[in-house]
């Protein structure tokens, strides 16, 4: 699978799961950690995953678009 789209599968997999967690895990009581604070750490991932996956989106096109420059100015 291309790095791109796995990055922003995963981050809206961690997104959404954190989005569930957050609004419905508020009356289940855990003795580590609450649901809801877990899901917001999820979203946060989720969040930084989709990032990654623009960063990389845009330095693939940009490096393609050097790579025309440079085999036009050699021709």
């Amino acid at each position: 699978m291309n790095p791109v789209t796995k990055s922003f599968l995963e981050g809206a997999a961690h997104f959404i799961a954190g989005l569930g967690l957050w609004l419905f895990g508020g009356g289940v009581e855990i003795p580590v950690i609450t649901l809801t604070a877990l899901g917001v750490v999820l979203m946060a991932i989720g969040v930084l995953l989709v990032a990654k996956g623009g960063y990389l989106t845009v330095r693939a096109r940009r490096d393609a678009a050097r790579a025309r420059e440079q085999a036009a100015e050699q021709v």
